[in-house]
C-alpha cells in the first residue's frame, strides 16, 4: 500500500486502487487512477473530457473537413454542420419528422376512413 491509500497494481503502465482500500465496505465499486478520459476503441471515437461552449461549436463547425467528425463529447461521430451534406441530412430528417407526426392533416380525407364498411363474403 503506498501513501495514498492504493494498493499499487499496474494495468497497462497505470496505477489501479482497490475498492476496498477506497470505499471500505462496498467492494463493488472501484475506480482507475490516470484513466483516459479520450480516445477510441475499435476505431470509434469517445470523449468524456467536460464539454465546453468553444469545444462543441468549434467540433460541430469544421469547413475543411467530410460530413462526420469525433463528437465533442460522448461516444462516436456527429455532423459537421460547415459541410452542405450535413444541412441536407437535417433538412431530409426534419420533412420525414414532420409527415410523421401529421403534417398538414385534411379532415375531409380523414372522414371517408372513419365510416363503417360492409364486407360480404360469399361461401
Amino acid at each position: 500500500m503506498n501513501d495514498t491509500g492504493c494498493v499499487d497494481i499496474a494495468i497497462d503502465g497505470r496505477l489501479s486502487c482497490r475498492a476496498e482500500t477506497i470505499y471500505p465496505g462496498r467492494p463493488y465499486v472501484s475506480r482507475m487512477v490516470d484513466k483516459p478520459q479520450s480516445g477510441s476503441i475499435l476505431g470509434i471515437p469517445y470523449n468524456f473530457e467536460r464539454p465546453s461552449l468553444g469545444r462543441l461549436v468549434s467540433s460541430h463547425w469544421k469547413p475543411g473537413d467530410g460530413m462526420v467528425v469525433e463528437k465533442p463529447f460522448g461516444i462516436g461521430y456527429s455532423l459537421n454542420m460547415a459541410n452542405w451534406r450535413s444541412w441536407v441530412v437535417v433538412i431530409v430528417a426534419a420533412v420525414l419528422l414532420w409527415q410523421e407526426r401529421g403534417g398538414e392533416s385534411d379532415t375531409d380525407v380523414d372522414d371517408a376512413d372513419d365510416e363503417p364498411v360492409e364486407v360480404i363474403v360469399d361461401d
